[in-house]
């Protein structure tokens, strides 16, 4: 696995992430990982006490993680977030627009292509959770 890659100004979370399932029966638990195909939304109701939620990626083509961070942001989730597994460097700037703010790739990814990723289309098309202004609102007021 290769280092974690981090956009947030705050400190590591340490806490291991339990699953769903062991974090719905824990009152204590900080840091939660969803599989795919977990349902993001049965943590609604604990936003406020989660410092991480791990997202898992088993494979580059599984979507569903993009969904649950999409969920979870819009649902007021101000903590980390994070992608695990299977990420490439040419999906992380969606996964940013998501609400992604962490990563841990299994494979390296290089610093170069990762910038190159992030600085690739300077305006967008559509509100996300990343916040970015769409064009057309720029040009419309």
């Amino acid at each position: 696995m290769a280092d974690p890659l981090r956009f947030r100004d705050d400190a590591a979370h340490e806490e291991p992430a339990v699953t769903l399932e062991a974090f719905l029966d824990q009152p204590d638990a900080t840091a939660v990982r969803l599989e795919a195909g977990d349902d993001a939304r049965l943590l609604a109701p604990h936003l406020d006490r989660i410092r991480l939620i791990e997202i898992a990626f088993p494979r580059f083509r599984d979507g569903r993680g993009y969904s649950a961070a999409r969920i979870l942001r819009e649902g007021g989730y101000i903590g980390e977030l994070r992608a695990q597994g299977d990420v490439l460097v040419d999906q992380m700037l969606f996964m940013r627009r998501c609400g992604f703010d962490s990563f841990t790739p299994e494979a390296p990814i290089d610093p170069i292509a990762l910038d190159a990723a992030l600085k690739r289309y300077p305006f967008v098309y559509q509100a996300a959770a990343d916040g970015a202004i769409p064009v057309w609102k720029l040009r419309n007021g």
